[in-house]
């Protein structure tokens, strides 16, 4: 396909509720959205890097940066026949998956409307609906917390995902299982423990959970197979998988038992692919994680979870979960079932609001084949 132009965008949209990790509170989300102009279609992609590198090295401002100057340009002098081509286009810059994420779904999402096919589909989804599950930020009491899970266990959320830290764990899963012993319960550390702290993490079992994400170091395979022995709960790995390689690691090494796939941590559809096939054909479940994510950030996780390796409730919540006005419409729903519904028509299935898009952009660059000549 012929690339006309590449446009990129950097919008500001409030959260409607502070979101908080063991690694900082976000309030307002600074989001990169790609849009890649193709013989009169139009591909979109979000940079999921948050505002500043704790997550990731990876941060709104150096996404940016990497894409004007060396991803966008690189695209624009290609003519790629898939979204599988980006990651050879991409070879020779190292590392920023999420800004490279960012044009490749965007190719991806211009595929499949140029194929008259929906991007599931495309990507071999075999779903009609997903399930869905939330994640829960650290409140500021756990009385708050308890009228949070309600509300979202009214709302039909299959799964709840609790955010710790020490301090923010025993107490708090004590008191949610005194409330609910039968529900879904999942809790995520984004890395806030040591290995000093196993027999405290081993104490979790207790609770039932369905899962302890990313215990340990954001980097570490060895030190998570050491406590995976000492848990009868399976440990998920997010940070630590970044592609199949790591996959193939983890699993080998035992390390987790369920692995999170994010779009933007692997770098784009290809390698999510790569890593669900591998996890797969191993037993080992999967399930689509969010990045506080706009709609169109939301629309490419739906598709994603559509493939058959995703068998446990991801993160794909409703879009008024975060925002008051999202960029797509219409704006993801959840039934009372706690299901998405796919859609079926090309592409990404949301249309754009380009309006809004265009009054929440704080900085705007576009990116031709002319801007590679000196």
């Amino acid at each position: 396909m012929r690339i006309d132009a590449i446009i990129l965008r950097e919008l500001h949209m409030p959260l409607v509720r502070p979101f908080e990790t063991s690694f900082g509170v976000t309030r307002n989300r600074r989001i990169i959205l790609a849009e890649v102009q193709s013989e009169g279609l139009s591909g979109w992609g979000e940079c999921t890097a948050g505002e500043r590198p704790f997550f990731s090295g990876e941060s709104t401002d150096s996404a940016w940066q990497v894409l004007v100057q060396e991803l966008a340009p690189m695209l624009a002098s290609e003519s790629p026949e898939s979204g599988g081509d980006c990651p050879g286009i991409f070879r020779a810059v190292r590392g920023n998956p999420m800004a490279k994420a960012a044009l490749e779904n965007a190719i991806w999402d211009l595929e499949a409307q140029r194929e008259g096919v929906s991007l599931s589909r495309l990507l071999g989804g075999v779903r009609d609906t997903i399930a869905c599950g939330v994640s829960i930020g650290i409140q500021s009491s756990i009385e708050e917390l308890l009228s949070v899970i309600e509300h979202e266990l009214a709302a039909g959320y299959q799964r709840i995902k609790l955010k710790c830290k020490p301090g923010w764990d025993v107490e708090v899963f004590e008191r949610v299982r005194s409330r609910w012993p039968g529900i879904l319960l999942s809790c995520d550390a984004n890395s806030a423990y040591r290995l000093r702290d196993e027999d405290h993490l081993v104490s979790f079992d207790a609770f039932d959970l369905l899962m302890i994400e990313q215990p340990l170091w954001h980097d570490d395979f060895y030190f998570h197979s050491v406590l995976q022995r000492r848990l009868n709960t399976p440990i998920c790995l997010d940070e630590s998988i970044r592609n199949r390689r790591d996959t193939l690691a983890a699993i080998e090494m035992g390390s987790c038992k369920i692995i999170n796939v994010k779009l933007g941590r692997v770098g784009g559809f290809s390698e999510a692919i790569a890593v669900h096939n591998a996890a797969m054909e191993r037993g080992i479940p999967v399930w689509c994680g969010g990045m506080l994510e706009s709609g169109i950030g939301r629309a490419h996780n739906i598709a994603l979870s559509t493939l058959e390796g995703f068998t446990l409730p991801g993160d794909v919540s409703a879009s008024a979960r975060y925002f008051a006005d999202d960029v797509i419409e219409p704006a993801v729903t959840v039934s009372e079932q706690g299901e998405i519904e796919i859609p079926d028509t090309p592409g990404r299935g949301y249309e754009v609001r380009t309006d809004l898009i265009e009054r929440l952009t704080a900085r705007k660059e576009t990116i031709r084949e002319m801007a590679l000549v000196a």
